[in-house]
């Protein structure tokens, strides 16, 4: 193996450690209200108050394109 491929294997292993621990957090409040649309979320490029999760944002946009007709 090359010293490069130890090494990413090497940082890859302590990232999926440390997934590990954050798993076990408390479930934190959505960052999304319940009640945001579309226009509301992304219809100006204001960054967001905190961080968006990548699965909730994802799933706040299944939703939209569902609601829209635009995902089956």
């Amino acid at each position: 193996m090359t010293v490069g491929l130890l090494l990413w294997n090497q940082t890859r292993q302590q990232w999926l450690g440390n997934k590990k621990t954050q798993n076990r957090k408390q479930v934190r409040e959505p960052t999304i209200s319940w009640n945001a649309t579309y226009e509301s979320l992304l219809g100006s490029n204001k960054p967001f108050a905190r961080p968006v999760p990548l699965a909730e944002m994802v799933d706040f946009l299944v939703d939209v394109w569902e609601q829209e007709g635009l995902y089956d």
